[in-house]
């Protein structure tokens, strides 16, 4: 796509939706790797708000079994199939476990959704003896300098007011989370990615907070972004940075 394609497409915001799989970042091996090495025992992980997966697949490699639980059927309708994976459509308060069963419990990137005491109640029930417990979150994607005053700009101040609440904890790292668990200590781990535009403003596309400000009739404002960044980053097709630093809370159940 050239600069002055993306100039003018003034409805380029409104193609997110369903090309959210497709531009949602993945984590890095290292993060399951952590994971299973953090756990006192390999039988059995659940991944809480699996969405479609990601990590739960990547779980796989370092447990014996892995069940990922999320309330959207659509969801784990669409989860890529693992050996040693079983999904279930089941909401975070009430889990699909037998009471001691999971030596690791996972949520990534969605436990902000949760109804957070019901949450851990279940995580206790659940819990195997000397079990772990880690909520993952990544907010605010770090560009290149060149890029970065605009987009944070965009992010903070003009599409800011359209975030849901619960993206306050996410953009704390769930630091604001009451955390009922002795913590441990975690290492810096980060998702990056090689973009081009296309790529970057389709996954800005997909934003919950892109998709209300469009529907409060703030289009301008997005094709305006959509019109800086692309005079800021040059050629169109020329592939940049993109990381996202992850936030680990881990804990012994």
């Amino acid at each position: 796509m050239s600069k002055d394609e993306i100039k003018a497409r003034t409805n380029w915001f409104d193609a997110g939706g369903h090309d959210y799989a497709k531009f949602r970042p993945e984590y890095p091996p290292e993060l399951a790797r952590f994971l299973g090495e953090s756990s006192n025992a390999s039988d059995l992980a659940l991944d809480v708000g699996c969405g479609n997966g990601q990590l739960t697949a990547q779980l796989a490699e370092h447990f014996k079994s892995v069940v990922g639980v999320d309330p959207s059927a659509e969801q784990i309708e669409n989860a890529k199939p693992s050996t040693g994976v079983e999904y279930r459509v089941a909401p975070a308060e009430k889990l699909p476990l037998a009471d001691g069963q999971a030596n690791l419990i996972t949520a990534a990137q969605s436990a902000h959704w949760f109804d957070l005491p019901a949450f851990f109640e279940e995580v206790q029930r659940v819990a195997a003896k000397d079990a772990t417990v880690a909520l993952i979150s990544y907010g605010i994607m770090e560009l290149e300098p060149a890029l970065s005053d605009r987009f944070n700009q965009f992010y903070w101040d003009e599409i800011g007011p359209y975030w849901p609440q619960e993206r306050k904890l996410v953009d704390s790292g769930y630091a604001d989370i009451l955390f009922p668990f002795p913590e441990r200590a975690t290492p810096r781990i980060a998702m990056q990615k090689r973009w081009n535009l296309s790529d970057l403003l389709g996954y800005v596309s997909t934003w919950s907070a892109v998709k209300s400000a469009g529907r409060a009739g703030k289009q301008h404002m997005l094709t305006t972004f959509a019109s800086d960044l692309s005079e800021l980053w040059g050629d169109p097709g020329t592939l940049r940075t993109v990381a996202w630093p992850l936030n680990i809370r881990l804990g012994d159940v």
